[in-house]
């Protein structure tokens, strides 16, 4: 799909492509979502440029993401989208600069890019009189989703945290198994941290390439585009620092309730050491009563059997008494 966009009154406004490639009236932003051939060789032919595959925005290699050719700057970053739910998806998304024109290649479809554009194309929108400027907006429009994304992550996982150390549960089975789907939720947030921060440093690494190029257009819109930059590094670096600490508490929830597991499993375990111990005299009584030997004198005594049974309780009863003293039971 190829969504064609010019500047009326510094305001977006989609347009044609059939009507749009004229040289009267100036492109702004080329936007290829799943672009076709046809599509692709559309915007090469009117921009003499090469628009990269899918494969090649794919590479992690920085040469490979960041580079200049045919006069035109290739930066390619990783975007995550699916931020609603819990597993979110990192896709590569390209931004190509040629002049005041933007170009994006995308195959995959963010929220930041609807939402952008929509606001663009009305009349009290910010205005974005050349594609780097529809760059930065792009970029701040993906900056407050990860925002708004990473709120709801902390929520959650203080939901999560109040779980595992505030939860009371006379059934240590139940417990246990609470405990073991929280793992699961741990483990979801975790990846759900790592694809922000990887985003984040991506955008990071785009802009100061960026801020490293000399700037494109007037002097007022290289004064703002400059303002927007320092804006968006300081916010990404923000969120990078939040997303950081959230990865932390992540990590010490794991290790809590990992903890909480084991000191559930040792309950269990202790309460059958203690059955053990004190089952263990009367067991040691009744075995010696029931040796067979000639000179056993309490064999012939008349309360020999009601002795016998009393020692065993009481042998019982002794060890229980002093773990029960000891708040071991």
């Amino acid at each position: 799909m190829l969504r064609i966009y010019t500047s009326q009154n510094n305001h977006l406004a989609l347009i044609e492509a059939s009507t749009g490639l004229g040289e009267a009236t100036p492109i702004v932003w080329f936007d290829l979502f799943n672009p076709a051939q046809d599509e692709a060789r559309i915007v090469e032919q009117h921009l003499g440029i090469e628009i990269p595959t899918r494969d090649e925005m794919q590479e992690i290699e920085l040469s490979d993401r960041l580079y200049q050719e045919d006069g035109a700057v290739f930066m390619t970053m990783t975007a995550a989208t699916e931020l609603d739910g819990d597993n979110p998806i990192k896709v590569p998304v390209t931004f190509i600069l040629k002049g005041t024109t933007l170009v994006t290649v995308r195959h995959a479809d963010p929220k930041p890019f609807h939402l952008y554009a929509a606001r663009m194309q009305r009349l009290n929108g910010v205005s974005c009189e050349s594609g780097e400027l529809v760059m930065l907006g792009l970029l701040e429009a993906m900056i407050d989703r990860t925002a708004d994304a990473l709120e709801r992550t902390g929520n959650e996982i203080d939901g999560i945290s109040r779980e595992v150390f505030r939860k009371t549960n006379s059934s240590a089975t139940k417990k246990t198994r609470d405990l073991q789907s929280l793992i699961e939720q741990i483990g979801q947030k975790g990846d759900f941290l790592s694809v922000i921060r990887e985003s984040l440093v991506s955008v990071g690494r785009l802009v100061a390439y960026h801020t490293a190029l000399d700037g494109i257009g007037t002097r007022k819109a290289i004064k703002e585009s400059r303002q927007r930059i320092k804006l968006i590094q300081r916010d990404a670096a923000s969120l990078g620092d939040h997303a950081l600490f959230l990865s932390n508490k992540i990590n010490f929830l794991l290790d809590a309730t990992l903890g909480l597991i084991n000191l559930e499993q040792n309950q269990i375990i202790k309460i059958f050491s203690v059955a053990a111990v004190v089952f263990l005299p009367p067991t040691l009584v009744a075995s010696i009563y029931g040796m067979n030997f000639d000179v056993m004198p309490e064999l012939k005594f008349q309360f020999g059997y009601p002795m016998a049974l009393f020692m065993m309780v009481l042998s019982a009863f002794l060890p229980f008494l002093y773990f029960k003293r000891r708040g071991w039971l």
